[in-house]
């Protein structure tokens, strides 16, 4: 099992903080959950989620709830019930997400907002290699990813009742302005001149037109479940960052994999891909445009470049709550040491871009 998995796999006792009565959580289960029966056990995921997971066994099923941290939170952060309404639109459209079975918004019943949902059996995968995966249906499974997200993208999100999910229109603007105000005011993290120059050279290169989609904002294998023996995506997971913004966006962060190494995070920088049976990136966007409709995407490399910009913004903000002492974990000291390599990767992709 890799490091990722070993750290983000299966279950553990319910951590110190994070408890609740399970007696009040029976009670509404027992009030909201079609079929729900018998004595409740809590386990949680060991995953890092901002949003505390847990798993729900009864003698005959089990369930996953995810629920808002306890404790002060930011507004408007740990939205679950965002979360839980795009399950529910995109379950009804057909789309592969977890049946949503209910959404309590009574603090009484364990501290916090929370949903219930199936629990979905089948592989996780940690490794974009696909290592666990025979090489001749990679290709099948990196397919399977392919074909998913470009459903999401087809999707009609007014017709589904999301039509007030986000804000349609101008998301690079919105979203290079977000990154650069919270990179800049992070005085602790420093500046980095590859940031700096990228602050500059984005907003002034956004391609020209305009689309809007529902999007996941972190698509990525280890999101989804595939089928426990067929290359098949069953449930895609993790919808916190979801909201109406530029399918291109969406799907070059989860095509960003073909350049990302995977020290920084499971990526396939520096893989020998044909030897694996894994499509090449080129092979892998012209099958995305097909699925869509789209004679090509002329903007893809400045929509990489956007995203290896977004996630280096992420870091170096993990940086500076590394030097204030408030993000101690192994995993944020790590990314606190990469983000020079990432921010300069960021710039050479606004190289390859046209920079």
């Amino acid at each position: 099992m890799s490091g990722a998995a070993a750290e983000n796999a299966g279950t553990t006792a319910v951590r110190e903080g994070y408890g609740f009565d399970a007696g009040r959580l029976s009670e509404w289960m027992a009030a909201h959950v079609e079929g729900f029966a018998g004595q409740l056990s809590v386990e949680q995921f060991k995953g890092g989620q901002s949003n505390p997971t847990y798993k729900l066994v009864t003698p005959g099923r089990s369930y996953v709830l995810r629920r808002k941290p306890p404790g002060q939170l930011l507004k408007g952060a740990h939205a679950v019930e965002r979360e839980a309404k795009v399950l529910s639109a995109l379950g009804g459209a057909g789309f592969p997400v977890p049946h949503v079975h209910g959404l309590c918004t009574d603090d009484d019943v364990i501290g916090t907002w929370f949903y219930v949902m199936d629990m979905v059996d089948g592989r996780i995968v940690w490794d974009a290699t696909f290592p666990d995966v025979a090489r001749t249906d990679r290709a099948a499974h990196f397919d399977a990813m392919n074909e998913t997200i470009a459903r999401l993208h087809s999707i009609d999100y007014a017709a589904i009742g999301l039509a007030d999910y986000g804000r349609p229109g101008n998301y690079f603007e919105r979203q290079i302005a977000r990154w650069s105000r919270q990179y800049l005011e992070d005085a602790d993290a420093g500046r980095d001149s590859h940031l700096d120059r990228l602050i500059e050279w984005l907003p002034a290169n956004i391609p020209a037109g305009d689309e809007t989609s529902i999007v996941h904002g972190d698509f990525r294998c280890d999101n989804m479940i595939f089928h426990p023996r067929e290359p098949r995506v069953i449930a895609v997971l993790d919808w916190e960052l979801s909201t109406l913004g530029h399918p291109g966006a969406d799907f070059a962060y989860h095509a960003m994999m073909y350049r990302v190494p995977p020290h920084i995070v499971a990526g396939l920088g520096g893989a020998d891909i044909a030897a694996l049976g894994i499509p090449s990136e080129a092979d892998y966007l012209a099958a995305y445009c097909r699925r869509t409709g789209r004679d090509g995407m002329p903007g893809y490399d400045f929509y990489v470049a956007f995203n290896f910009f977004r996630l280096a913004a992420i870091f170096h903000g993990i940086k500076g709550r590394a030097i204030r002492g408030t993000a101690a974990s192994a995993q944020a000291q790590e990314r606190a040491k990469v983000f020079p390599e990432l921010a300069a990767l960021a710039w050479q992709q606004a190289v390859r871009a046209g920079a």
